[in-house]
């Protein structure tokens, strides 16, 4: 069983037969032992977190994400460049691994069918890169944008709802438990 952490109560996750975590069930008492899909909230960590407004003790989510993506194994996503990875020292994309055997890609989530061009950072444990599955690329025109980019892409392009860019597109849904299943399969060897 894959699980999933910080997911949105309307959350793609929900109708694909997982174990899914919104607000309502609290992530934050998660302790199984399944791998990890986590969603922790980022606007505290992205580039605007100037305007950000967290709950009380959302900080604290993202440091339980980490935690159970490294004891568990999975991935954790969040926006490129997120000041968390400089907070948790983070491998960045590119830099290695760290001491959990963990490392980080740099995605775009318009390769996995978002409306806008949507930078991401995967911090993974529990497989090696070279066995992910393939990532797609989409060369396609992107006509929206979000709130953040509108100024530096012109006014030309859309913004895309709050609600569509906080949705996790289908294809990265599935490209992720795929990933999360590997790393299942990677835990059940070693064992």
């Amino acid at each position: 069983m894959i699980t999933v952490l910080f997911a949105r109560k309307d959350s793609i996750y929900k109708s694909m037969g997982l174990d899914v975590w919104d607000i309502d069930r609290n992530a934050m008492n998660f302790d199984g032992s399944n791998p990890v899909i986590a969603h922790p909230p980022c606007r505290m960590w992205g580039k605007l977190s100037y305007f950000a407004k967290p709950r009380p003790g959302e900080e604290q989510t993202a440091f339980h994400a980490i935690d159970r993506v490294r004891q568990n194994g999975g991935i954790l996503e969040h926006p490129a460049y997120s000041k968390l990875w400089k907070v948790a020292e983070l491998p960045r994309p590119g830099s290695g691994h760290d001491e959990f055997g963990g490392y980080t890609i740099d995605i775009d989530q318009s390769w996995f069918g978002h409306k806008a061009r949507k930078r991401t950072w995967l911090y993974i444990v529990g497989v090696e890169q070279s066995k992910l599955p393939l990532i797609p690329l989409s060369l396609d025109a992107i006509q929206y944008v979000v709130t953040c980019s509108k100024r530096k892409h012109g006014d030309n392009l859309k913004e895309v709802k709050k609600s569509e860019r906080e949705h996790t597109p289908e294809k990265l849904a599935k490209w992720l438990i795929e990933t999360a299943k590997l790393i299942e399969h990677e835990r059940k060897i070693k064992h």
